[in-house]
């Protein structure tokens, strides 16, 4: 293993204390609670947001603690669900007067934690709600889960419920628009390798050098099937066509494409996968009114790419097109 690691078991600390100290005006770090919060939250006027998970998808989700995002990250050790206590003493530290929104990815663990957490908080008085987010339409159950998994497209329901966060919104309205983005939001990955967890020291799974794996979960869970390499517009259709027939897209629709990377794949082939994609959309009837290129949710050094799309209207639009900073970067 190659890596800019000290002890393994200090990797997600010292991560966590390098983002606190790159943005030392906006971001404050919690090491007693892996906690990555806004120094301007909580806010009286406003929601907070808080999603946890594991580490090793960065950006998802310590980056994107900021203005028209989230207002706090707690995430557990590489691909673990964070502690229960964790959830609990950040919803506690951020509880607002207009409540909590904690945003879950749909895995088996993270649901545990943020459901006791949440009932937690709801004894101590705090007005808390909890939205899943389920857009991976590779399997129906996983290792980790009981249903479909969240990965990438979880990005889209930030984007939309911190816009409207800022804009005042109350609890109610921000599930209502959290669950109305996850149902429009559909998500498939591949891998072309393997991840290699820092504590593990090793590939996590195994994959031939001609093998890829599709429908590949953001912890390297089995997907649909192993398969041999192809060119990139083949593999292209493996992700697209099930992304398309699964909501189903339709002739007419106006979207946000998004191709993300898994952590190990050059922004170069991830442009190559949304050319041939974006034509495939306008081929098809379908309008490409948003897109999004890079890295949003990975898995730590993993080859590989998942496609996102998001059928818009007027509202959901109008909340990804909202500004949002989030550390150094600004969107």
């Amino acid at each position: 293993m190659k890596k800019f690691v000290n002890d393994p078991q200090q990797y997600v600390p010292e991560m966590l204390k390098g983002i606190a100290l790159a943005n030392p005006d906006t971001l404050r770090y919690v090491p007693e609670y892996n906690l990555i919060m806004r120094t301007d939250a909580p806010r009286e006027d406003k929601v907070s947001i808080i999603q946890g998970s594991g580490s090793g998808h960065e950006p998802a989700h310590v980056l994107t603690v900021g203005r028209g995002m989230l207002d706090g990250a707690c995430p557990g050790d590489v691909f673990a669900a964070p502690p229960m206590d964790y959830v609990y003493e950040t919803t506690k530290l951020l509880a607002s007067p207009k409540g909590v929104l904690l945003l879950v990815n749909n895995y088996t663990g993270d649901r545990m934690a943020f459901d006791m957490a949440q009932e937690m908080s709801l004894a101590d008085g705090v007005d808390v709600k909890t939205l899943f987010i389920d857009d991976d339409v590779s399997v129906k159950d996983s290792t980790y889960t009981v249903g479909r998994r969240g990965v990438a497209g979880n990005f889209f329901v930030m984007k939309a419920v911190g816009a409207a966060s800022e804009a005042g919104a109350d609890l109610d309205e921000l599930i209502r628009i959290g669950e109305k983005v996850n149902s429009v939001t559909r998500t498939m990955g591949l891998a072309l390798t393997a991840c290699t967890p820092p504590a593990k020291g090793s590939p996590l799974f195994e994959l031939g050098d001609d093998e890829i794996e599709i429908g590949v979960g953001i912890h390297g869970e089995p997907g649909r099937r192993r398969a041999k390499i192809e060119p990139a517009n083949d593999l292209v259709d493996e992700l697209l066509e099930p992304v398309i027939a699964d909501l189903p897209y339709v002739s007419g629709d106006r979207v946000a494409l998004m191709v993300n990377g898994l952590g190990g794949t050059p922004i170069s082939e991830l442009y190559i996968a949304y050319g041939y994609a974006h034509e495939q959309l306008a081929a098809r009837g379908i309008t490409v009114a948003r897109s999004y290129v890079g890295e949003y949710c990975t898995s730590l050094d993993m080859a590989g790419a998942s496609i996102t799309l998001v059928r818009l209207d007027d509202e959901i639009e109008q909340l990804l097109a909202a500004p949002a900073e989030i550390g150094l970067h600004i969107f």
